[in-house]
């Protein structure tokens, strides 16, 4: 007999949280929601919880819950509308779930993550900033708590894929050499820098592998996203910034691979779906069906890769030196990410700047030793004080 896994999903309304749902309906036997959470897309909430009559809905403002429950009062459905951080901490850490998706972008994320690892879940972490700016504190908390953690970016699913069953969190153990993180490349690998500086926002949301949110597409872009991806590996994995190697894969049909000191290198296959890690994810350790398309290696026929150009995409160096100089730089990196990000989005600068724009913010905030997740917050809390500050300063000195 099928034991139902309950299941609480963290940013339902995003790209990760959709695709979870539509495993979960592929599956009744095996998966119930008991829980929904979202920021603003209140019509989305309303959608899901008529579909999947969730016990609780959670918006991240009153404003929003208080739609969403007019809204589900002309419903039949009986889901209790909650709102706040504190319940996202809530529904993440209930006693009758078994499985959280941790899909919130950005630093928002990080205390209903914590919340799921604290009371012992299964967490399914998708919110890589958890891991970026509090990697240490939150796999010392995954371990203490006996909690188990599955990693759903596609690439560190497939690193997670191509190590051994008995992987205990140590690459030295395990006998790897080295772990090599594929990148797409962007919709921009192949321009030029000067056209770079003419980006759009819609174009740079163009993904040309991926169907992703516009942060993380930005991300992409920039290859900043491969650059916390690096930092969440070497916490996922244990492992040195020198094991960790990143590869420009533009075809994206093998999501990472893994050397062993014997020569072998192991790689997980399959065509971009987000699908695929989540299905591994929520069924592990066994395999389910979950609506992708098998992959036909006679289609892609080849394979390509190349270096990355750290010249043309300097986040990804700035990810290494936030990796070498730990205690709170990596925070302080994606805090400036997620604020030049929306600087971005909104207009306020452009592409090519967004790089300096991080690099400036990453020198003018101290660097300190990172003990709790309250260190973490204040470093994320400074950062962004700082560089709204740099916006402003710019934004002034180009009126003058």
């Amino acid at each position: 007999m099928t034991v139902i896994r309950h299941l609480t999903i963290l940013g339902s309304t995003g790209s990760v949280g959709v695709s979870t749902l539509d495993v979960v309906a592929r599956h009744p036997d095996r998966f119930h929601v008991t829980a929904l959470t979202a920021n603003n897309n209140i019509d989305k909430m309303l959608e899901q919880c008529c579909r999947f009559n969730p016990r609780y809905a959670v918006m991240l403002n009153a404003a929003g819950a208080e739609e969403l429950k007019k809204k589900i009062c002309t419903t039949e459905i009986n889901t209790e509308v909650l709102c706040g951080v504190e319940s996202l901490e809530k529904v993440a850490s209930l006693p009758e779930v078994d499985i959280v998706m941790a899909a919130i972008v950005g630093a928002a994320g990080i205390r209903p993550t914590f919340a799921a690892a604290l009371a012992g879940k299964y967490v399914l972490l998708a919110n890589k900033e958890t891991l970026v700016m509090a990697g240490h504190i939150f796999m010392d908390v995954v371990k203490k708590h006996h909690a188990t953690l599955l990693p759903i970016d596609s690439e560190h699913n497939a690193i997670f894929q191509s190590l051994p069953r008995n992987f205990t969190g140590d690459c030295a153990a395990v006998g790897v050499r080295r772990i090599l993180l594929t990148a797409s490349g962007g919709p921009f690998r192949q321009t030029s820098l000067a056209e770079m500086k003419h980006v759009t926002p819609k174009q740079a949301c163009a993904h040309p592998n991926w169907v992703m949110g516009q942060k993380i597409s930005v991300d992409s872009a920039t290859m900043m996203n491969k650059g916390l991806e690096l930092i969440e590996a070497r916490w996922l994995f244990n492992a040195t910034p020198e094991q960790i190697q990143v590869v420009i894969h533009p075809q994206s049909v093998i999501h990472s691979m893994v050397e062993y000191v014997d020569g072998s290198v192991l790689a997980q296959l399959g065509n971009p779906d987000m699908r695929t890690p989540i299905a591994h994810a929520l069924a592990y350790p066994e395999r389910v069906e979950c609506g992708v398309t098998p992959l036909d290696i006679f289609k892609v026929a080849q394979l390509d890769f190349e270096i990355p150009n750290l010249t043309k995409f300097p986040c990804l160096g700035l990810a290494y030196n936030a990796l070498e100089a730990g205690g709170s730089a990596p925070a302080i990196l994606n805090a400036a990410n997620e604020v030049a990000v929306e600087s971005f989005l909104k207009s306020r600068i452009p592409f090519t700047t967004i790089p300096s724009m991080i690099k400036q913010v990453m020198q003018a905030v101290d660097h300190k030793d990172i003990f709790t997740l309250d260190d973490v917050l204040a470093a994320d809390n400074m950062t962004r004080e700082a560089a709204y500050e740099w916006l402003d300063t710019k934004n002034t000195d180009s009126r003058k």
